[in-house]
């Protein structure tokens, strides 16, 4: 086992022992630690047995190097000096090829627990409803999956073989020095307080200065990310904020400079002291250890071996002094990691939901409620929880709506008035409080929720497009459409010519959140992958509300054909969108006011001719 280096004896002893020092782990932790692990019990057992026998090995050449002064040497025995050379030798290969299995095994256990607890958290992060990343930091959530797995997996590779190989490196060179010489062990041990007690104050010092360190690399990490993307980028020119934010930055990590200078000279000091104290040390035991030699007490062999198993015990007495926090700061990363696992999912199938085969899109809100989960619910302030601040007043009372197979329904009203959570409620987006949303003769929740999703097709005023290229964002919808079939649908959503006129066509890269298309393409983008999707039902959020109007006109041709034989609901702010449907809802605080055609709302004289005549007089600009 090779001994750690000063930089993670440090390391060790500036970990956040106000965290960890005081802590005990729970039996039920453990007991999931150790089911992770169950899969590499062999592996692990591998492991210990390498560190074990490498460690066993590495004691023996200041044996050997003793029967080289004391008995080649003194008898001038070649024969004897050759064969003590090729044991040495052979004991280094041994140590070299043992280190190799070593990494081997640390490698196998480290990257399979990596690769088990990361697809464990995304899968389950991905199935938690949109609730939880409303009022989760997205940030929080990448370092669970980055530096905590990465701590969870040093509990077995890093910690696990530093302890084990640092116990029978210190038992084993500890028995070989007493049995060799008792008096000039316990110098060489008694000596270790001065070096521990001093470099116990530097860890202290260097914890604050570590974690000043860490929360100022996570700001200049979080300024350059706002920054490099195209929203901040177009922002701070907008602004001419450009001087201000280089002097911002430049400030940034000019402290950082000044905390890494730090954090570099508290090393060295470390460092110096670990190489003071044991020459030190190693200069006492030659010192004492060549008077004995000269009252004849030991032989020169057995003090050239105590000398060299001095340096072997300084490294493991002190990380074994710290062992107890290396423990538990690795096994709180489990901790993390379980706290994301173990945050409750509230939208999840029925034990006996079933699939929705073949939907023809009849949909009833029965008498529906709903509101917002409370913030504080279910997520853990760490992940960016928060005290209760629900008010716990329905965003949505006793809707009732019927719409037919193939019916256009459009919702309108006034801001705030519910119409984007009515329409997030029949995805199951969110789950109703009160009431029922029948699909097709299945109250939503009873059907599983892939073949719900699998039955609407959505797209909202600002669709998300990856950056990849336009057929892997067409592609997300349908896998396995060939490429006349992502032509065809583009044909259809009136975007082919613009995407054929691309540098690369389909294999164009679209830029991030797809800034290299205009807006009015991106709704036509994603109307063309909706229809790849081939769903019964269609939801339109405010589709066409940021378009000037060629682009909206582009996307309204698009539109009919979309929405052409399907059930459609249409969360409409523009009267082109709302005219001709079917059936139109006037929502107001969350509560169902009017319901008809066009024609016959105007001439109700309710609040839907008002936003009409608000239309009108603002020149056809978006309801509000």
């Amino acid at each position: 086992m090779t001994a750690p280096s000063p930089f993670q004896i440090m390391h060790s002893m500036s970990a956040d022992r106000s965290g960890v020092v005081g802590r005990r782990l729970n039996r039920d932790t453990r007991r999931r630690v150790f089911s992770f692990a169950a899969p590499y019990r062999r592996t692990i057992v591998g492991f210990v047995a390498t560190i074990v026998a490498a460690t066993f090995l590495g004691l023996l050449p200041p044996l050997l190097i003793r029967k080289v002064f004391d008995v080649a040497i003194a008898d001038h025995n070649n024969t004897y000096l050759n064969t003590l050379f090729i044991v040495m030798v052979v004991a280094a290969v041994g140590e070299a090829g043992l280190s190799l299995v070593e990494r081997w095994f640390s490698a196998r256990i480290g990257e399979g627990l990596i690769y088990d607890l990361r697809a464990r958290l995304f899968d389950h992060v991905q199935r938690m409803p949109l609730s939880f990343f409303t009022r989760t930091q997205t940030g929080t959530l990448i370092s669970r999956l980055n530096n905590d797995v990465i701590g969870a997996q040093r509990a077995f590779t890093g910690t696990l073989g530093t302890v084990v190989g640092n116990i029978i490196t210190l038992g084993g060179t500890l028995i070989a020095m007493l049995l060799l010489e008792w008096r000039l062990t316990l110098i060489a041990v008694v000596i270790l307080p001065v070096f521990v007690l001093p470099a116990r104050r530097v860890g202290r010092s260097l914890q604050d200065i570590t974690r000043e360190g860490m929360n100022v690399n996570a700001s200049m990490n979080n300024t350059m990310t706002e920054r490099f993307n195209v929203a901040g980028a177009l922002l701070v020119k907008l602004f001419g904020r450009h001087d201000s934010e280089a002097a911002d930055f430049s400030a940034r990590a000019g402290r950082v400079r000044d905390i890494g200078v730090k954090s570099a000279m508290f090393s060295r000091v470390f460092l110096v002291s670990l190489t003071l104290v044991g020459s030190i040390g190693t200069a006492l035991v030659y010192w004492l250890g060549a008077r004995l030699a000269i009252n004849s007490e030991i032989t020169p062999g057995t003090l050239v071996a105590l000398g060299l198993y001095t340096v072997r015990i300084y490294l493991p007495l002190t990380s074994l002094s710290n062992a107890r926090i290396d423990v538990m700061t690795a096994f709180v990363s489990f901790e993390r990691v379980f706290e994301v696992l173990d945050t409750p999912n509230p939208i999840t199938d029925a034990p006996d939901a079933v699939e929705l085969v073949d939907p023809s899109g009849a949909v009833h809100f029965d008498h529906v409620s709903f509101r917002y989960p409370d913030p504080a619910e279910g997520t853990p302030e760490s992940l960016g929880g928060s005290e209760s601040t629900a008010s716990l007043i329905d965003v949505l009372s006793d809707i009732d709506l019927d719409i037919r197979p193939g019916q256009m329904v459009a919702v309108v009203g006034p801001s705030g008035a519910g119409k984007t959570t009515l329409a997030s409620l029949l995805p199951r987006l969110y789950d109703v409080d009160d009431g029922a949303i029948i699909l097709d003769g299945h109250d939503v929740r009873s059907v599983t929720q892939r073949s719900l999703r699998r039955a609407i097709g959505v797209v909202s005023q600002d669709p998300h497009l990856f950056h990849e290229s336009v057929a892997a964002n067409l592609r997300y919808a349908r896998p396995d459409a060939g490429l006349d079939d992502l032509i065809e649908a583009c044909r259809a959503a009136r975007i082919h010519e613009v995407i054929d006129a691309l540098p690369e066509g389909y294999d164009t890269i679209v830029g991030e959140r797809g800034y290299r298309l205009s807006g009015g393409e991106k709704q036509r983008l994603a109307i063309a992958r909706m229809l790849l999707k081939n769903p019964a039902i269609v939801v339109l959020d405010e589709a066409t509300s940021h378009l000037d109007t060629e682009s909206e006109a582009q996307v309204q041709e698009a539109l009919a054909t979309a929405l052409a034989g399907r059930t459609s609901l249409v969360i409409a702010h523009r009267l082109s969108t709302i005219t001709d449907a079917d059936l139109i809802v006037v929502l107001d605080e969350g509560r169902i006011v009017e319901s008809g055609t066009h024609e016959e709302l105007r001439h109700q004289g309710g609040l839907y001719e008002d936003l009409y005549e608000t239309l009108v007089r603002a020149d056809h600009a978006p309801l509000t």
